[in-house]
């Protein structure tokens, strides 16, 4: 028996990994995150299989489920939006799995922003604009941030920002983050990033504010930063006729002889 840990996607049903639709299939029971996972994933279930919404579930309910499928032995799959490396609340489960000796294992997912970048058709590392991209949120009642993790410090490296769970704090990122970007850096929400309802806002951050209708909300993804304008930028030496590398060697005396094709 195992649990599996699958990352569900950001939201369109078929953006699950082939590993995790087989997953799904092969396992008796499924737990999953009702409010984030689409419905359409569960139809990989197999007949029979006991379906279990966890969103009403505290963590000591959830873990009773695994234990009595455990005790069965079941397989489970365990289902979270997204990717499972970054707030899922994967963590503090796979801790109790450990301290009672059930196995588990981890397939990942697409996560939200990626999906938000795919919507958008952006690149968010160009050359010469930024070459890093910072995931984060800001403080909610859930989950306090560190005092060394907050806006301004991660402005301050002109990295693409991806600001999630944050839509409700509109006033304080444009404050903090204007005077490291400047106020007609570009900005784009994504609300529901690539579910049928799909909403997408392209604003700075001088006019977001009034770009963004009430009804967008929660899981809204916002990412700032100037390569999301993707012109001003310089073509990468990755593919350049004149660059020497591993699979295209070039000229005399190549770095890496006798390795092209």
């Amino acid at each position: 028996m195992t649990v599996h840990f699958i990352g569900a996607g950001p939201g369109a049903a078929d953006l699950i990994t082939l590993r995790g639709r087989d997953l799904i299939a092969a396992s008796p029971v499924c737990l999953y995150a009702g409010s984030l996972v689409p419905e359409g994933v569960l139809s990989h279930c197999p007949p029979g299989c006991r379906i279990v919404n966890t969103a009403p579930l505290s963590l000591d309910e959830i873990m009773a489920e695994i234990q009595a499928a455990h005790q069965a032995g079941h397989d489970i799959a365990r289902l979270h939006s997204g990717d499972l490396s970054v707030w899922s609340a994967m963590g503090e489960q796979l801790r109790r799995l450990r301290d009672l000796s059930i196995p588990y294992d981890v397939t990942p997912g697409v996560p939200s922003f990626a999906a938000a970048a795919a919507a958008l058709g952006v690149e968010l590392t160009l050359p010469g604009l930024a070459q890093s991209v910072v995931l984060t949120r800001t403080e909610g009642r859930a989950t306090q941030m560190p005092a060394r993790e907050n806006l301004p410090a991660f402005a301050a490296t002109g990295a693409t920002l991806a600001l999630h769970l944050s839509i409700h704090l509109i006033d304080k990122l444009t404050e903090e983050l204007i005077p490291h970007y400047g106020a007609d850096c570009p900005v784009a929400v994504v609300w529901r990033a690539s579910w049928p309802d799909q909403r997408i806002i392209r604003a700075t951050l001088s006019t977001l504010k009034a770009s963004v209708p009430e009804e967008v909300e929660r899981t809204a993804l916002i990412l700032v930063g100037p390569a999301l304008a993707q012109e001003g930028f310089e073509e990468s030496r990755l593919y350049a006729g004149d660059y020497d590398r591993r699979y295209r060697p070039v000229g005399t005396h190549p770095r890496f002889p006798g390795t092209g094709r």
